[in-house]
Parts: structure tokens; C-alpha cells; sequence
């Protein structure tokens, strides 16, 4: 009851308000006063120290030299305001940039000194960070080691950034290609979406092709493999990448050479497991975390490094704590065999990872360690402020059109019959008339479907509060006095109807107050169960790096099929309507697990 003494109070507040509007001074129009007392200047910005975004557009002598060369710089600080683009000036860029590389072969041999740059997965204000630190690229020399894209609020920007640097600079930017340079893995994450939502198809569909052109592998200073992800069994030669391998297609098979370049990992016993040499089929076993490729032993790694005279696999595709991770020494040359390299910080906003860069001059190597970077704050999955509102706003209308039902006590709910004043019967009314105007105008036949087509209802909410309203109409009857009577029944299907609205709005906005920090887990819904334990729980669950990393290891492999994705959003369907459709609170549905189907 305190609860809907408060709600009324509210009511009452904002109705007293509307009523003395006119009296109000409007000489401070632009100052708003929130409920807890404090001023906002609607004019200056929360958060001075993050810039202004830019909304002007490029003209082509910006960002264009006379040779139709991009100004990477002035990207920079362009993007870091975040700025755009037009469309045609970054399909422009993309495809000059895939021009260069499909001259490329699918194995480069790059010399020294060079810096190896690992994932960086669309965080693109850590990225301008990196740069800060290691060097301008006229005056530094990069490999990237693959998944510009993918995961992080940015990718676009990461993308077209690089692709600037590689136009302007062919022979001092390397950019090999990763797991997520694919059209599965970014039709699966948030590319695509980002690429759909900001820009159009056409950019995404460059990007994709853009993908086909990005070599494979690269050997540094004769010494260093440089590649994604790591090894194969199919590889025995430096060569094969270059003679097996047709790397011109926008996906990955789902075996073989091509596959294990990008896909596979160091076993977990790496550091421990003791192999005999003859032992042949223990060198490779399948990967179960990536569904797809293998994890590669140390005694696997060894002999390829020995086979081909080289001192040690430079590798990107798992994140790191500390950004790197250094492997078992190789027992022949006293050096490393296997150096992971992860430079994307806090990853996805949960990890709370450092990232790393590996710089090498030809005699000695080092590791730099950088922490992530400030940076404007995105919603996630590109949704805007409408979205991202509306669950806390459709929770607050709920419970004000529940404080406006729940008129009767429990005493008068137990009873066959309730009567009611004239102005409450009205209020009923205006409810079921609302009711039936939203069915009506939610209700439509496609009438250039064919005969058979079944007409179009808005939402099963819709339909039910149709079927309510057309049972409440035949349980009114009139009465003598200026009142009515209601049976019992009618009032408590409303108040059944709106909790179900309640709770289901409830969870929406309960998702949105976490999804900063789960955005990456399970696409942005929430993992099974992580409700129940409450928000402090769920809030300290996310701390470590091994915690958000054993969340997202799902995330981390081959992504379903178009068929297996079919029959999730089938089953998500369901689980909804169960849970909506549910007429008590102890409804034998998990409201976490609603998210997680």
C-alpha cells in the first residue's frame, strides 16, 4: 500500500504542476530542476572535458589530397569528435585501400623494426591511444594481426582510420586478416548492425568484400610467424599459405588450412603437457571452445618453428589480462615459442583487461602495456535514446495505470459484486475503450497476400486486452443511484493484464540498467539466472577478468547457422508469450532465462 501512496503522491504532484504552468517564470527556460532539487544548464554539457561532436561533413579538398589520397590526420581528429563521413567518401576509401592489398600475397615478409598490433575489435578511441604511444605510421612500421571489427561501439571508424594509414602509407602498414573479417562472424555481431544503422547496406557490403583482400600471414625479420590465430596440421612449409590457399572469398571453410590460421589456439596445458616426439596425433586435438579448427601443442608449435627456422608464433584472437601472455621456451633456440598479443583494453567494457603492443628492432624486443583510453559514451547496439528509454518509461505508465485499477481492497475484490462512483466507472471505461481503439487499429488484412492470408494482429497484449474488454462489457450492469456494479472477476482481469505488462516491462528495464556491462555477453541479453542473484550480485560478478571471460567463452566460437539461429528466435518467441501470458507471479517461468533462449 506505501507503494501506491507514493505513486498517487506523484500523480497528484504532476497534475498540480500542469494546472500552474502558466505561472511559472520562464526567464530561466533552459535550466531544468530535477526531483531531487538540482539545477541542469540544458545549455553546457555534463561532461565538459569530452568535446562537442562535430556535425559538419567533410568536403572532398579536406579529405582528399589532388591524388585522391585520405588525410588520415585530419580522420583522426575528425573521428575522435566523432564526425561523419559520406557514405561514397568511405566506400572511396575502402575500396582503394582493397585495391592495394589484393596485390599482396597471402604471405608477407616484413623487416625491421615494426611494432605488432593485436585485436582491436571496434574500440576505436583506444586505438587513436595506441597510436599516441607507439608512433605516427610515417614514422613507425605496423602489422596488425586481424578483428578490426566486431564487439566495440566503433568499428567503422577503426576500419576506415587503418585502411587511410595503408593508403597513405603501403609499405609501413600490414594488415592481416582475422576471424571476424568474414561475413558469418559480422552478420552474427554487431557490424553489421552498426554498418545498417548508421549507414546503409551498400557500406557493409564493401566492407565484406574489402575482407577477400587482407593477406593471411606475415614472417618479420625472418624470425617472427605472425598470424591470427595460430598454426594448422595441414602446415608444414612457409609456402603452402601461399599455394593452398584462395583467400579471395568473404567466409572461412569450415576445416582446413585457411580455417586453423584463423580459428585455432594453444591447447590449455600448453606450458605442461609432455608429448613424445613420435607421438604425432596428440599434436593436434579439435577445438571445442571454437567449434570449429584445433587447439596446437607445444611439441606442434616446436617442430614447425624448427622446421622452417623460425624463433617463435606472434599471435592475436584471446584476450589476455595483461594484454600478452609468453609461452613455453623452445628447448633448440632458448627463445619463447608462442607470444599472444591482445590490444583492445577492458574488452567489451567487462574485462577489465590491459592490452599490448609488441615493438622489435631486430636485436631485442619489448612489450608495451596501455590501459583503455577515455571516451564519449555509446548506447549499446546502436540503439538511440527512445529505445533505451522506453522499458523505464513503460514501467512508470504501468504502475500509474495500475494505481488507477487497484481502487478496490481485497475485502471488496472477495466480494461476488463491487459498485463504484461515477467518476472511477468512467475511468474503467476510458481504459476499455483505449483497449479496444489500439486492437482495432493493430488489427489489418494484407489484402495483396492472397485470400489465405490471416490478418495482422499488433501484439498477443493487444489481442488479450481485446478478449478482457469484451468480458468486462457483457459484466456490467446498471444500477439505480448514478453508480454501477462490477463483478470481481472483471476487476481482477484487469489488474492480472496489467501485471503481466508490468512484470515483462520490468525485465526490459532491468536489462537495460546492466547492459553497459553486458552488452557483449549473449548479444546484449541477459546470461540465464544472472537476475535472481540480484543487482549488487550481478554487479560484482563482473569484476574479474576470468569471470567475464568464462561468460563470454560462448561468444568466443563458431557462430549457429542460419537455421539454428531460426529455431532460437522461435524459441525466445515462446518463452515470451509463456511469460507474459503467465496470470500470477509464481508462474513457473524463469523471467531471467526469458533473455536467454
Amino acid at each position: 500500500m506505501a507503494k501506491q501512496e507514493e505513486i498517487s503522491i506523484k500523480v497528484e504532484n504532476a497534475l498540480k504542476k500542469l494546472g500552474t504552468r502558466h505561472h511559472v517564470n520562464t526567464k530561466n527556460s533552459s535550466v531544468y530542476v530535477g526531483d531531487t532539487g538540482i539545477e541542469y544548464d540544458t545549455k553546457e554539457r555534463v561532461v565538459k572535458s569530452v568535446l562537442p561532436p562535430v556535425n559538419s561533413i567533410p568536403r572532398e579538398e579536406e579529405l582528399f589530397d589532388k591524388d585522391g589520397v585520405p588525410d588520415y590526420r585530419f580522420l583522426m581528429k575528425h573521428f575522435q569528435r566523432e564526425g561523419r563521413l559520406l557514405e561514397d567518401q568511405l566506400v572511396r576509401i575502402i575500396e582503394k585501400a582493397e585495391s592495394i592489398m589484393k596485390e599482396e600475397q597471402n604471405l608477407l615478409y616484413v623487416d625491421v623494426p615494426a611494432t605488432v598490433v593485436g585485436d582491436i575489435h571496434g574500440q576505436f578511441y583506444d586505438l587513436l591511444g595506441m597510436f599516441e604511444m607507439c608512433g605516427d605510421p610515417s614514422e613507425t612500421q605496423y602489422i596488425f594481426l586481424g578483428d578490426y571489427v566486431d564487439r566495440g561501439d566503433r568499428s567503422i571508424e577503426v576500419l576506415i582510420l587503418l585502411y587511410a594509414m595503408k593508403i597513405s602509407h603501403p609499405t609501413h602498414m600490414w594488415l592481416l586478416r582475422g576471424n571476424h573479417e568474414s561475413r558469418r562472424m559480422t552478420s552474427y555481431f554487431t557490424f553489421q548492425k552498426e554498418c545498417l544503422c548508421r549507414y546503409s547496406e551498400h557500406l557493409y557490403k564493401a566492407a565484406t568484400r574489402s575482407f577477400r583482400a587482407l593477406p593471411l600471414c606475415a614472417v618479420l625479420n625472418h624470425q617472427f610467424f605472425c598470424v591470427h590465430a595460430g598454426i594448422s596440421s595441414s602446415l608444414w612449409d612457409l609456402e603452402d599459405i601461399n599455394e593452398k590457399i584462395d583467400r579471395f572469398t568473404e567466409d572461412f571453410p569450415s576445416k582446413g588450412l585457411f580455417c586453423d590460421l584463423m580459428w585455432s589456439d594453444p591447447s590449455e596445458r600448453y606450458d605442461e603437457e609432455d608429448i613424445d616426439e613420435d607421438d604425432v596425433k596428440r599434436y593436434y586435438t579439435f577445438n571445442y571452445e571454437r567449434r570449429c579448427s584445433d587447439f596446437y601443442s607445444y611439441r606442434a608449435v616446436e617442430t614447425f618453428l624448427n622446421h622452417n627456422d623460425l624463433l617463435s608464433v606472434v599471435r592475436g584472437h584471446q584476450p589476455q589480462d595483461s594484454g600478452y601472455r609468453i609461452y613455453k621456451v623452445n628447448e633448440m633456440t632458448s627463445f619463447p615459442s608462442l607470444i599472444t598479443i591482445f590490444s583492445a583494453p577492458n574488452y567489451c567494457g567487462t574485462y577489465n583487461n590491459m592490452a599490448a603492443v609488441l615493438v622489435y628492432n631486430g636485436e631485442s624486443f619489448n612489450i608495451k602495456q596501455f590501459d583503455s583510453y577515455p571516451a564519449p559514451y555509446f548506447l549499446p547496439n546502436q540503439m538511440n535514446l527512445f529505445e533505451w528509454s522506453l522499458p523505464f518509461v513503460g514501467e512508470k505508465v504501468v504502475e500509474i495505470l495500475s494505481a488507477v485499477l487497484n481502487i478496490c481492497t481485497e475485502d471488496e475484490l472477495n466480494k461476488d459484486e463491487i459498485s463504484l462512483d461515477q467518476e472511477n466507472m468512467r475511468l474503467i471505461r476510458e481504459i476499455d475503450e483505449s483497449n479496444r481503439d489500439e486492437t482495432e487499429a493493430g488489427t489489418a488484412v494484407d489484402t495483396d497476400a492472397g485470400p489465405h492470408k490471416r490478418p495482422k494482429t499488433a501484439s498477443a497484449a493487444a489481442a488479450h486486452a481485446e478478449k478482457v474488454a469484451e468480458n468486462d462489457s457483457e459484466d456490467k450492469n446498471t444500477v439505480t443511484g448514478g453508480s454501477q456494479v462490477l463483478f470481481g472477476e472483471s476487476i481482477r482481469k484487469k489488474m492480472l493484464m496489467v501485471g503481466r505488462m508490468s512484470r515483462i516491462l520490468s525485465l526490459l528495464r532491468e536489462e537495460r540498467e546492466k547492459i553497459d556491462e553486458l552488452k557483449s555477453l549473449n548479444h546484449g541479453e541477459l546470461p540465464k539466472r544472472t537476475l535472481i542473484d540480484g543487482r549488487e550480485e550481478l554487479h560484482n560478478k563482473l569484476r574479474s577478468f576470468k569471470e567475464a571471460r568464462d561468460m563470454d567463452i560462448a561468444n568466443e566460437g563458431l557462430p549457429p547457422t542460419s537455421a539454428e539461429m531460426a529455431a532460437r528466435a522461435q524459441q525466445r518467441s515462446e518463452k515470451y508469450q509463456q511469460y507474459v501470458s503467465s496470470d500470477d507471479d509464481d508462474a513457473d517461468v524463469d523471467p531471467a532465462e526469458v533473455g536467454d533462449a
